[in-house]
């Protein structure tokens, strides 16, 4: 793999802090604007233009409700490396990050000062990998000697090089280029790439012109699972704790709103990403979103002091990402344990 796909060193990082600021005020949506420091009555929120209950949050208010003497902030990012620079920097106190840029996170001598503290969804078929039909390629080997995009350091890259191993090609025997979703979409409209792994609603707009090769419903089957989580400061632990239970109650409510009212919750989807209800809907029924109770169960996050099966999934990511040198290496399961906040779960969830 060529030196520009390779993951960016701790240093690279905290000199993109300053500039991961700068991206998030100006990512900002119309709501609010962006803070500049964390602490109590006021939270920074990160999340991705991407159909979860986190939109549901957003658009019904629920934090706001919940929350009234806070000021809340809802600031948009493109992936998750912009996710982790931005807490390096200390511009977030909450955010939506994939599992894959999460085990980067926690990996080093200096992880990153959050820790994990909800699962907003498990990759399903919302997350794929598609090859131009004009290319002629109908399987992950047929890739072999092609342009792939894909947003580097995101749970996409993850499943991408997952689905190259299995298939029996090293990263080296294709091109990676990082491309963020948007500039996924111009790069396949203009023929630069022959192929992308990268997830909704980009990747709908990839499968009208393209075969789609496999998906991370299909990988995490494998063994390779990904997820969406949500992270909190370490600041914000310490500083505001009630907030984050608060918090974790309203993203409960939109998991439970999912079930109960489905065309509620396809309404807000809707007018949070600006597409019709009947592609809400589409793009919903595509991504697998637990239970409330299973969030806190052994099978996903876990309890007070009792991690769940999440902690092999992100310790396996770690060891992965370092197989394929994607980061320098993998982090201890004792790391990733540390970076788990389970205090107060089983009472949200309630």
């Amino acid at each position: 793999m060529s030196r520009s796909s390779q993951a960016p060193s701790r240093r690279l990082l905290l000199a993109g802090a300053l500039a991961a600021v700068s991206a998030a005020v100006t990512g900002c949506s119309s709501d609010s604007a962006a803070s500049t420091s964390g602490g109590a009555g006021r939270l920074r929120i990160g999340y991705f233009a991407f159909p979860s209950g986190d939109l549901i949050v957003k658009n019904k208010k629920l934090l706001e409700k919940a929350l009234p003497d806070h000021e809340i902030t809802w600031i948009k990012f493109d992936s998750g490396a912009g996710v982790n620079q931005a807490f390096i920097g200390k511009s977030l106190d909450i955010a939506a990050l994939g599992s894959s840029p999460f085990a980067r996170g926690v990996s080093g001598s200096s992880p990153i000062p959050y820790k994990v503290a909800w699962i907003l969804d498990v990759a399903g078929r919302n997350e794929a990998l598609v090859a131009r039909k004009g290319t002629g390629v109908s399987d992950v080997a047929g890739l072999k000697g092609r342009t792939i995009g894909t947003p580097f350091a995101s749970t996409s890259h993850y499943s991408l090089l997952a689905a190259l191993e299995a298939a029996g090609l090293k990263p080296s025997d294709v091109k990676l280029v990082d491309l963020q979703p948007q500039a996924v979409l111009a790069a396949w409209q203009r023929g630069d790439i022959d192929a992308a792994y990268v997830w909704l609603p980009t990747l709908d707009e990839l499968r009208r012109t393209g075969t789609e090769l496999t998906s991370s419903k299909e990988i995490g089957g494998s063994g390779k699972p990904t997820l969406d989580l949500a992270v909190v400061s370490d600041d914000l632990i310490a500083e505001d704790p009630k907030a984050i239970d608060a918090w974790r109650k309203a993203e409960a409510e939109a998991l439970r709103l999912l079930k109960s009212d489905p065309g509620g919750s396809v309404r807000a989807v809707a007018a949070e990403l600006g597409i019709s209800a009947a592609d809400a809907e589409a793009q919903l029924k595509q991504g697998v979103f637990l239970t409330p109770e299973q969030v806190a169960s052994a099978d996903w996050l876990g309890t007070d002091g009792s991690p769940g099966k999440l902690l092999g999934y992100v310790t396996d990511t770690g060891r992965f990402l370092a197989d394929q040198k994607q980061i320098d290496a993998a982090p201890s399961e004792d790391a990733v344990r540390k970076a788990f906040y389970l205090e107060g779960l089983s009472d949200a969830v309630k």
